[in-house]
């Protein structure tokens, strides 16, 4: 998975899983990183709509490839790292993985 691949890299992560919001709905993820004071990694629009109408909150990465095997949405994910890695250092909120 990607938190595991992240956590081999050196970063912080956990999956939903992990976290026991797998069954959750996306204003608990949401409210749950708020706490932890985490970014959010999402193929899902609904955090991005949240964050986008929120005045404060966590970064979302909003990765937008279609469905993918694990390795290749790692490798995919690993080629574009250091830019999302860019983008949040200069406070991005928002960054749009392609």
């Amino acid at each position: 998975m990607l938190a595991e691949w992240l956590v081999q890299s050196g970063h912080e992560a956990a999956h939903v899983i992990g976290v026991d919001l797998a069954t959750a709905e996306d204003p608990a993820i949401w409210l749950h990183a708020v706490a932890t004071h985490a970014a959010l990694i999402t193929k899902d629009a609904d955090l991005l709509a949240i964050r986008i109408n929120a005045a404060a909150g966590p970064a979302v990465i909003w990765l937008r490839i279609g469905n993918a095997t694990n390795r290749n949405l790692i490798g995919w994910f690993a080629r574009r790292f250091p830019a999302v890695i860019d983008a949040l250092l200069a406070g991005e909120s928002i960054v749009e993985v392609r």
